[in-house]
């Protein structure tokens, strides 16, 4: 009798055992804990890289203007984290429409709970990590007015912005948009992010003109340490931002984590090269300036090429973003004010077309081979995704400073910019003596 119980019981756990199989082979997903801890992990550290940017932004600004700089990174994080739970991320991960957006179905979050797996992760734990990506692009783009755009209209514009141009954008590349069905490839936001927030910054800064004296007088950045502490924090949490779109602790994060280390160094190297060349110098603005090149050219690419080809990507990305800086915008003479244009827009568009290149499914099998791999084809296809991303953020950001422009005034006045954005828009000082403006407990305001 106990062998016949023993033969029923391993029969049961050999029966149990397989229903658990079967279900997992028809797709049920599993949370792994491993996976699950190094996607929060990585939303964390992209979630620094916004305050670190509103220093490394805020060090080259001049220091009647560094809290409004600071104030415009720091006040995205809490408007498009709001917007990204209210609609954002249905409008980028929601079931398809005609390959251009997503539906409301998950407006609010709707649906989704501690229960909805995504993977091998709960789907909570991508829509954390992918609002720090939603939170950081736009806040990009605010080197590119820098010191000159009244706070309403700054808020009016990131709001909209967000809403309609970087959503689509997502949804076509990493939404099942029409991008993503072309083939296009974009690891961690080359498109996505770095084109778009470049190319919308430079459309921006024709649309609202330049600084006053800019070109005449020299505008230099007030603190040079705060520069180096952001690009420091950008690169600490770009090994979330790349590394954690792998969406797990496997060979593929760790392949992303040392492609970007690879090329931030190269294109460090390579900036500092070049400026020393052309100006006769070596400056830590400089060094600081090329890692977050290499860093950016590397993003799009980071889930799919080895680092030989990256250390390519980083020492090409540094040395054309220098050019893009240095020459490019000192011969035509618009006042892209930090550089985002130079840095993300370039850049970004580097990152891609190299993808196109040196991509090879011996890193990632969801990939493709680029040209280098005998796929002439995904050069075709990244160049068509640039081309995209450039028309969408030229024509989407014109559209927004036009509609903006005949509701409220976009750029401070004068006198404003003289004083500094800081007094005329946020009634405080960076230094020295601290005030709000009206209030009768600060003394002297002048």
């Amino acid at each position: 009798m106990k062998k016949l119980w023993s033969t029923i019981f391993n029969t049961l756990v050999l029966f149990l055992m397989t229903v658990s199989v079967a279900f997992a082979a028809d797709g049920e997903s599993v949370i792994d804990t491993g996976d699950t801890a190094w996607v929060l992990i990585s939303a964390a550290l992209v979630f620094i890289m916004t305050p670190g940017l509103g220093f490394f932004y805020g060090g080259m600004v001049r220091n009647k203007n560094v809290l409004s700089t600071i104030m415009q990174s720091f006040f995205i994080v809490g408007l498009i984290s709001v917007e990204w739970v209210l609609i954002g991320y249905t409008l980028t991960f929601g079931s398809d429409i005609s390959g251009f957006i997503g539906d409301l179905s998950k407006i609010g979050l709707n649906g989704i709970d501690v229960h909805t797996v995504m993977g091998t992760i709960p789907e909570l734990a991508f829509v954390a990590f992918q609002c720090m990506f939603a939170v950081i692009t736009p806040a990009l783009i605010t080197g590119a007015f820098a010191e000159r755009m009244k706070f309403s209209a700054f808020v009016t514009f990131i709001l909209l912005w967000a809403i309609l141009i970087y959503n689509p954008m997502a949804h076509w590349v990493w939404g099942g948009g029409w991008l993503a069905e072309l083939g296009a490839l974009d690891f961690a936001g080359g498109l996505v992010i770095h084109i778009l927030s470049g190319v919308s910054g430079l459309v921006i800064c024709l649309m609202i003109g330049k600084r006053r004296g800019y070109g005449k007088s020299p505008i230099l950045p007030h603190n040079i340490p705060m520069v180096v502490l952001g690009a420091t924090l950008l690169w600490f949490g770009w090994f979330g931002f790349n590394a954690g779109s792998a969406l797990g602790a496997n060979g593929l994060a760790a392949n992303a984590f040392i492609v970007t280390q690879a090329a931030a160094a190269a294109a460090t190297v390579s900036w500092v090269f070049a400026e020393w060349m052309h100006n006769g110098k070596p400056t830590v603005f400089g060094a600081a300036s090329g890692c977050v090149a290499g860093l950016v050219a590397i993003t799009p690419a980071a889930g799919f090429v080895t680092p030989m080809p990256a250390v390519l990507i980083g020492l090409i990305g540094g040395a054309i973003c220098y050019f893009s800086v240095a020459v490019v915008k000192a011969k035509f003479g618009y006042d892209d004010s930090l550089d985002a244009f130079g840095v993300h827009g370039i850049g970004g568009t580097w990152g891609a077309i190299a993808t196109g290149l040196w991509a090879t499914t011996s890193v990632n099998e969801s990939g493709a081979d680029g040209l280098f791999y005998g796929n002439p084809d995904l050069l075709f296809i990244q160049t068509l995704s640039v081309i995209a991303a450039w028309v969408l953020a030229i024509v989407g950001t014109v559209f927004l400073i036009k509609i903006i422009g005949a509701f409220m005034k976009i750029r401070v006045d004068e006198s404003d910019e003289i004083a500094g954005v800081d007094i005329s828009e946020h009634g405080e000082r960076a230094y020295g003596q601290s005030f709000v403006a009206g209030n009768p407990l600060f003394g002297n305001k002048e």
